[in-house]
């Protein structure tokens, strides 16, 4: 049988007090609704639709990637309401009831709900809960079957103590959601249309209602709040660090880790904490992150080690080599075998040559660096004109002494060497010496001025 999935995302979420639709606020780095498209399309889904509402438009650019068929809500009125806009474009096969604010369902868990599914079954995912408050509970027979939902607001004191929850999560064919819609009732307290009263109409017609539960509650979480939010947040983070753990990668404090897209990692990788992993990453064999660095769409090669406090953004660090701490590389930084760059630097756009140093408090950018280069403290390429940017090329073995500014557009020979506090605006030759600074002054028994009595 084909497959479509449903994503209910049209809410507002008032209690995130935000004016972001709330299923795209981000989780690990990534918007809640996209967690469930991802894992959603690990089912062989036939086609996908999210209801959307609230910041409709938002939701709509924010998945222009994914092949989605979007459906309107336009007013609020219940999750039953919601289906119902997108039963027009279902198919023929099964479909599956998800929610865009419910992050971390697992890819099992729905495969195991919609084994269930025919004609003479629908599949129900419930939890049991130690406080079921908030949620709707499951009523069940004599014989133990499900037959009803009953919403916490509409429920008898008998049916609030049972423990057994409706995760809203539920899976049946086609054939059934379009023959069970019509027949929704706004007869409640929230005079909304629960596509939870479906159960019921199964039950009636002696359709089976086939049950499964999540390994783990968190599973089927909803975000509602900050604080929920947070909660979710250190979960998947916690499940993040435990696989890393697994293959190998040893991590200060598995508590203190955040990952924020896909990190990869060789054998040895020792991980300090407070760091910040995002985009694409992936961290070579041997390699050392020292504390509280942030590292985004990087590649560090085998052997480097990354100290304290460094910010290594859109950077290639081909081996051996040594960052930080408080060292910042830009987009486009790109070291070869045994480049340093050390406390207080910036690059960007820089290649940094097999050997080379820039170890103290310099600006290195749209530069290239050969091998064995030197670079001073408190050295800078000036590199912006006000309109355009500048290139500079330092040669193999260039000695830049401190406090230079090197201003671009301009080339410092092969063995070069430039004197310290020098101001360099025209290209210097191979090994040879270029000082271009002002003539010092000395006074003798010179006055110092002093405040007016």
């Amino acid at each position: 049988m084909s497959l479509d999935v449903v994503i209910l995302a049209a809410g507002q979420g008032t209690r995130m007090r935000s004016s972001l639709p709330k299923v795209l606020h981000e989780l690990a780095g990534k918007p809640l609704v996209r967690h469930v498209l991802d894992t959603a399309q690990g089912l062989s889904v036939d086609r996908t639709h999210v209801v959307i509402g609230h910041g409709g438009e938002s939701v709509r650019e924010a998945l222009a990637d994914y092949q989605v068929r979007f459906a309107v809500q336009a007013e609020q009125k219940g999750t039953g309401h919601a289906v119902a806009q997108a039963a027009d474009a279902i198919g023929e096969g099964k479909v599956l009831v998800l929610y865009g604010d419910v992050p971390l369902i697992r890819r099992a868990t729905l495969e195991a709900l919609l084994a269930h599914v025919d004609e003479q079954h629908m599949g129900l995912l419930t939890v049991s809960l130690d406080d079921p408050s908030g949620y709707g509970r499951i009523v069940r027979n004599a014989e133990g079957r499900a037959v009803a939902i009953v919403e916490h607001k509409d429920a008898s004191a008998e049916e609030l103590a049972i423990q057994e929850c409706n995760t809203g999560i539920m899976a049946m064919t086609a054939t059934q959601l379009k023959r069970w819609l019509p027949q929704l009732s706004a007869s409640n307290a929230q005079a909304e249309y629960y596509l939870t009263d479906v159960i019921a109409m199964a039950a009636a017609e002696g359709i089976e209602i086939a049950t499964e539960q999540p390994q783990r509650a968190m599973e089927v979480e909803g975000v509602n709040n900050r604080a929920q939010m947070a909660r979710l947040e250190r979960a998947l983070q916690g499940e993040v660090a435990e696989s890393l753990m697994a293959d190998g990668v040893a991590l200060a404090d598995p508590a203190r880790i955040d990952v924020r897209g896909t990190l990869r990692c060789g054998h040895d990788v020792q991980i300090d904490v407070g760091c910040v992993f995002e985009g694409d990453v992936e961290l070579g064999e041997g390699v050392h992150i020292g504390p509280y660095c942030v590292i985004r769409n990087s590649h560090i090669g085998a052997e480097c080690r990354i100290d304290a406090h460094s910010v290594i953004d859109g950077a290639v660090l081909a081996g051996l080599n040594n960052v930080g701490p408080f060292a910042r590389l830009r987009p486009g930084s790109r070291l070869a075998v045994r480049a340093r760059v050390g406390n207080f630097v910036e690059t960007k756009n820089a290649e940094v040559g097999e050997g080379s140093k820039i170890n103290h408090l310099s600006y290195i950018g749209d530069a290239r660096l050969g091998r064995d280069v030197n670079v001073g403290a408190g050295t800078i390429t000036c590199n912006y004109d006000g309109a355009n940017k500048h290139r500079t090329d330092i040669g193999d073995e260039a000695f830049i002494g401190s406090n230079s500014a090197l201003v671009a557009p301009v080339s410092i020979g092969k063995a070069a060497t430039i004197g310290a506090g020098s101001t360099i605006s025209r290209d210097v030759a191979d090994h040879s010496l270029a000082v271009g600074r002002s003539r010092q002054i000395a006074r003798a028994d010179w006055p110092r001025p002093s405040k007016d009595d």
